[in-house]
């Protein structure tokens, strides 16, 4: 079974700014939030976490495994889509014609990242990899967790349902709740890669 997860709330998330790359930290709500996220889940049979190298992912799994005897595996795979020149920036809908705002409201038109940002094919590229090299594992009876981040996180369960890119941003990826997925897709070739 694979399980997705985002991480808890940080000062940047209540004030809407895109964080992306930027290191921020969970705030004390992020660790009340990755805690009860435990408690919720303790009946849950994992075997392994991966995680994002960023300390809001990194902390967020180790709050959750604390009490627990699982081995946490940090990937840099996992990191958050960059968002380039615009990390940083505060209520980017509100800003009439921000370039960033592209990657969200139109993903197939965001063909050209923005300064120092990452594209949809780059994002789908290192997560896709990730999930080949954990195929094995699942096959084999591991129970996986992955703690990540918004858009990496959508990126991976866009290539398990075989999302399209133009949906990317469909549904919601609460912080702290658990996605569940059985193996079922591990034959399919699900790759909606743009």
């Amino acid at each position: 079974m694979l399980y997705i997860m985002r991480h808890g709330r940080t000062d940047w998330n209540d004030l809407r700014k895109l964080q992306g790359r930027t290191d921020i930290p969970l705030n004390e709500e992020g660790r009340r939030m990755a805690h009860e996220a435990s408690v919720k889940y303790s009946a849950l049979k994992i075997d392994r976490i991966y995680c994002s190298t960023l300390v809001r992912a990194v902390e967020t799994a180790k709050i959750f495994a604390a009490d627990k005897d699982i081995p946490i595996i940090e990937d840099e795979r996992l990191m958050e889509m960059s968002f380039g020149i615009y990390e940083g920036t505060e209520r980017s809908f509100e800003i009439p014609d921000c370039p960033i705002n592209v990657l969200f409201q139109d993903p197939e038109a965001y063909k050209v990242p923005v300064e120092g940002g990452e594209s949809y094919e780059e994002l789908y590229r290192r997560t896709g990899s990730f999930l080949q090299d954990i195929k094995p594992l699942l096959s084999g009876g591991m129970n996986i967790l992955v703690v990540g981040h918004g858009a990496m996180n959508r990126c991976l369960i866009s290539q398990i349902k075989g999302i399209p890119l133009k949906d990317f941003w469909s549904g919601s990826i609460e912080n702290c709740r658990i996605e569940e997925f059985d193996n079922d897709w591990l034959s399919k070739n699900n790759d909606p890669m743009p």
